[in-house]
């Protein structure tokens, strides 16, 4: 949008980061490494029994490092690229007579393909041998495997075993194969050539049939001279379909779109046939390791910081998400009735079973909250969608019904106050535990109860009489002479907060807040909060500003976000100060929000999709295009003189016509496909 001689779509160093936790990430849907890195992971793939379990490790035959040979005499140019365009990590090394490049990355259609070209082009004339040399250090072994070596196949190495220890008792070892290409020490551009490509590609699945499978139809590409291409044609689509972008600063922007491609490359390519998902855990696919960003486990994280993006930009991959959900309902039943309960309770670290695989048990039992995130998903998926196949045949009404009885049967009537009490949990704000009536959880069982009810209506199912008259009658923590919401019972004005949690009360918890109680929220427990808290809180803050249409202090926290990137590759971290998991997801969800959210005011409603756009200082436009409706694609710009709403294209001839009404006139204006109606002022 802006002109500007940098481009915010691509990063680049002259050098790495000292700490190789920062390096670029390479990952698909099935598949995730970092460069130069000896473990990749695959998804759904875990070792270790219970708490114990975490993402087996994988030797990775892409930990290969690009160096030009010494004698060259030259002197040598290194550079270090992330191209979000193109999904792909490049290392050049250029001198006077010729350029060596290495390409790295995870195929996007091919998602079980993992691969690296190495070039070297000639750049004066001249027919003398250039060689550069490949650094791996790659050893077959794992300390979550039992790895044995097969024969080659096609030309490529083969590697086969299953993991250690499953995480269930009564579960399976899972299978791991890999085919990759060997690497030679040496490449060498023979006297006469003017450049010259070869292409290393690593397989890997779940059974020798399915490895050689997909190596053939990589082979296939390969010989067509179309192994690059397909995968950078289908980043191509991908951007086409959606993207988000301000007027702005650089750093705004590069954090905007390197937050979105990292996020994006965790999922299918849209229309991929049978994507299955396993879930997306805070650090990525490319962590997750024992020991490492919460061991590859997932937990809230994906249903309330990513998947409100994930929705509106790929509702495809949301519907995978909630399957994920529903195949590990049976997990979540079992962990209810450990706890004593009916219904399902979903763990707040889940893995492969569903079942409680947090390694400290008080997390387990306490943070019930993540119930409410689960069906806050499902919810706005709901609205979005009107995908009633997912509930009616699918298994997303047994969720959304099994955690409404969790709830009934958690909470306790109190006769004194004469209202529902929640006693004993832990709310997003882990520095307090043990506590009763968190707001920011009795607000999601009231959430969850009024939606499972209105979800059994449009269902023609019926609804207990109990949900509904919990909902009304749960307490809801407030203080009429501060005008604020107390975080559970007790609390007081100063006590420390960990991270953002009766804040996201308005957003993204649907809840009517008066505009003087949001502000006081914003404001106490802004001062309360850890400096040194998770990246996603001041996101959140930035959001609720937003929100009372102050400028200057929705940029001032959106930009404390910033200490979370780390350069050169715009990987997030969870803390400010480096610390905690890396490729941190769950921050880049909650800066994404900040700006699909936050900037547009765009809210999923039964009613329709809200929208009530506001500039933070700083920025002068805002341009979302691709955004999701009910089987619309729409693009949505605006800057503070005007506003234009486009619908692009529609799934097919059933799709309703969308109507945008105005406010406070409720002047409708009809949204013809492909064509722009009048620009509104606001």
């Amino acid at each position: 949008m802006e002109d500007t001689s940098e481009d915010p779509t691509i990063f680049t160093a002259r050098s790495l980061p000292s700490d190789p936790r920062f390096l670029a990430t390479v990952t698909n849907a099935y598949l995730g490494t970092r460069v130069y890195h000896d473990t990749l992971h695959v998804s759904g793939v875990y070792n270790g029994a219970r708490g114990d379990t975490h993402r087996a490790v994988l030797p990775s035959p892409l930990n290969v490092r690009l160096e030009a040979s010494e004698g060259t005499g030259e002197q040598l140019t290194k550079t270090f690229v992330l191209d979000t365009n193109t999904g792909s990590f490049l290392h050049t090394v250029e001198g006077p007579s010729f350029r060596a490049a290495q390409c790295i990355y995870a195929h996007r259609t091919l998602p079980h393909v993992l691969a690296f070209s190495v070039s070297i082009t000639r750049l004066t004339v001249g027919s003398w041998p250039i060689t550069v040399l490949l650094w791996s250090d790659f050893s077959p072994h794992s300390p979550d495997l039992e790895l044995h070596l097969g024969p080659d196949f096609q030309g490529a190495r083969y590697l086969y075993g299953h993991t250690l220890t499953p995480e269930q008792p009564e579960g399976l070892q899972q299978e791991v194969h890999m085919l990759w290409t060997p690497v030679s020490p040496a490449l060498t551009l023979g006297e006469g050539e003017e450049d010259r490509t070869w292409e290393f590609l690593t397989v890997v699945g779940g059974s020798q049939a399915e490895v050689q499978v997909c190596l053939a139809e990589a082979l296939q590409l390969q010989a067509r001279g179309a192994l690059y291409s397909a995968h950078t044609q289908a980043w191509a689509q991908l951007w086409a379909a959606c993207g988000l972008d301000v007027e702005g600063p650089m750093p705004l922007r590069q954090a905007l779109r390197g937050a979105l491609y990292y996020l994006l490359s965790a999922l299918p390519q849209p229309g991929a046939p049978g994507a299955l998902c396993h879930g997306l855990s805070p650090g990525g696919l490319s962590n997750g390791s024992r020991e490492e960003c919460y061991w590859g486990h997932v937990f809230w994280d994906q249903d309330l910081w990513m998947f409100p993006n994930i929705l509106m930009f790929h509702p495809e991959a949301a519907r995978t998400l909630l399957e994920y959900r529903i195949r590990t309902l049976s997990g979540a039943l079992d962990n209810a009735r450990n706890l004593g309960y009916q219904g399902a309770k979903f763990a707040w670290e889940s893995a492969g079973s569903g079942l409680e695989v947090c390694p400290e048990d008080i997390y387990g039992t306490q943070e019930i909250h993540i119930n409410g995130a689960v069906v806050l998903a499902f919810q706005l998926y709901y609205h979005t969608t009107q995908d009633l196949q997912l509930f009616r045949e699918a298994g997303g009404w047994d969720v959304v019904r099994a955690v409404a009885e969790f709830w009934c049967s958690r909470v306790e009537w109190s006769p004194g106050e004469e209202k529902y009490h929640l006693r004993g949990v832990m709310p997003p704000d882990e520095y307090h535990a043990g506590v009763n009536n968190s707001v920011y959880t009795n607000i999601l069982v009231q959430n969850s109860l009024r939606f499972a009810a209105l979800l059994a209506q449009d269902l023609g199912r019926p609804v207990p009489n109990q949900w509904l008259v919990v909902a009304d009658k749960i307490k809801v923590p407030f203080d009429p002479k501060r005008h604020f919401h107390p975080e559970f019972d007790g609390y007081q004005p100063g006590e420390e907060v960990k991270q953002a949690d009766v804040v996201l009360l308005g957003y993204p918890v649907p809840f009517p807040v008066s505009p003087h109680v949001r502000r006081n929220n914003l404001e106490i427990y802004e001062a309360a909060t850890c400096p040194q808290g998770p990246a996603m809180t001041w996101s959140m803050f930035a959001v609720g500003w937003m929100e009372l249409k102050d400028p200057q202090r929705a940029w001032g926290l959106l930009e404390r976000s910033f200490a979370n990137i780390t350069e050169p590759f715009k990987v997030w971290t969870e803390n400010a100060d480096g610390s905690g998991a890396v490729n941190f997801l769950t921050g880049m969800g909650g800066f994404l929000q900040a700006a699909l959210f936050g900037f547009t005011g765009f809210r999923i409603t039964r009613g329709g999709l809200t929208f009530d756009p506001m500039c933070p200082a700083e920025v002068s436009g805002v341009c979302v295009s691709g955004i999701f409706y009910q089987g619309n694609k729409l693009d949505f710009c605006f800057s503070r003189g005007s506003v234009a709403v486009e619908v692009t294209a529609q799934a097919g001839p059933g799709v309703p016509l969308l109507e945008a009404e105005l406010w406070p006139s409720q002047a409708r204006l009809p949204l013809p496909p492909g064509r722009q109606p009048p620009q509104t002022h606001p």
